[in-house]
């Protein structure tokens, strides 16, 4: 019997606009303390391609209150570009 799992998805909630907007769970990894999780838009099939284009990896840092885990994004350009680089180096080591 095969067991095939579908993506991991989660809905956030964009604060300035107040939309939803669906992402789809690719990777986590823990740096100097503090937790980042790696997603993809989900993108609507009917989307152009030109739309799709516009869609790539967004990091949110995991933080916690109370006992709960919230996504937040991640407001330092440095911190983005380490984290990000630190990102590709597992993707591209779990292709190998």
């Amino acid at each position: 019997m095969s067991e095939d799992f579908g993506p991991n998805i989660v809905t956030v909630v964009d604060e300035e606009t107040g939309q939803e907007i669906e992402l789809e769970f690719i990777d986590a990894l823990e740096h100097n303390g503090t937790v980042y999780r790696a997603f993809f838009p989900v993108v609507d099939e009917d989307a152009s391609t030109e739309d799709e284009e516009q869609y790539g990896l967004i990091i949110l840092k995991a933080e916690t209150v109370d006992g709960e885990e919230f996504l937040v994004q991640i407001e330092s350009e440095d911190e983005i570009n380490e984290v990000y680089d630190l990102f590709m180096e597992q993707i591209l080591e779990d292709e190998e």
